[in-house]
């Protein structure tokens, strides 16, 4: 899918993140799929995904468009989200429309670098880069190299980014103001109203997660309330 068909397809829609890690209840690439499809049903028009296996399944089960990534840990960096070329080639295997990496200004394992890793993705393939940031530093330094598109996805996430109980409508106003290429809302969106928020900010769409297709958080989130 070429760049102006998916960020039409987003564009001031919701896009789902349906990841369960392999400590969750719900992880496994047909859960995710068939959560995927009950987002589907729901009006989003997209999904982020974590692992290779979860994207083919996802795909196959959806025809959405699709979001990709690799969470995994490196001994000698903090950074996790499709950290390495490793990663970038085992998505570009089963072709997700976007490929999302973490794109803070911290290093990377392997002595690898960002303008490295966007440049092989462009160079071997028409997947779009989405660059997960936590500043507007981050955002500066991902737009440097190369990124197609920006989400706030690390805000609070990151040493140097703000902690909050909430989503950052800060950083995505600001981004939205003085960023060239489109700004994604992500993290902490909790509740409809703080979408709609991040889109009259200026998001070009909005990405939700826990708040959909984590049930374990759900609930946990109505057992405090409930205690309070």
């Amino acid at each position: 899918m070429d760049k102006e068909t998916f960020l039409k397809i987003i564009h001031k829609k919701l896009i789902v993140s349906c990841q369960a890690l392999e400590n969750e209840p719900l992880h496994g690439s047909e859960i995710m799929a068939k959560m995927a499809q009950a987002a589907k049903e729901g009006g989003a028009v997209a999904i982020r995904s974590n692992s290779a296996k979860d994207v083919a399944a996802i795909k196959k089960k959806t025809a959405l468009p699709v979001i990709g990534l690799v969470k995994r840990d490196y001994e000698n960096s903090a950074v996790f989200i499709t950290a390495t070329l490793k990663e970038v080639k085992e998505l570009l295997e089963v072709d997700p429309d976007v490929i999302a990496l973490d794109a803070t200004i911290r290093e990377r394992p392997n002595g690898e670098t960002l303008e490295q890793l966007v440049s092989y993705i462009h160079k071997y393939s028409n997947t779009l880069v989405m660059a997960d940031i936590g500043t507007v530093k981050d955002a500066e330094y991902a737009v440097s190299c190369g990124a197609d598109l920006l989400s706030t996805t690390l805000s609070g996430y990151t040493a140097d980014s703000p902690k909050l109980d909430g989503p950052d409508f800060d950083l995505v106003e600001i981004l939205c103001k003085t960023m060239k290429i489109p700004v994604i809302a992500e993290g902490r969106i909790n509740t409809p109203h703080d979408a709609k928020k991040m889109l009259e900010l200026g998001a070009w769409s909005v990405v939700v997660g826990s708040a959909i297709t984590r049930p374990q958080l759900i609930t946990k989130s109505f057992v405090e309330g409930i205690e309070k």
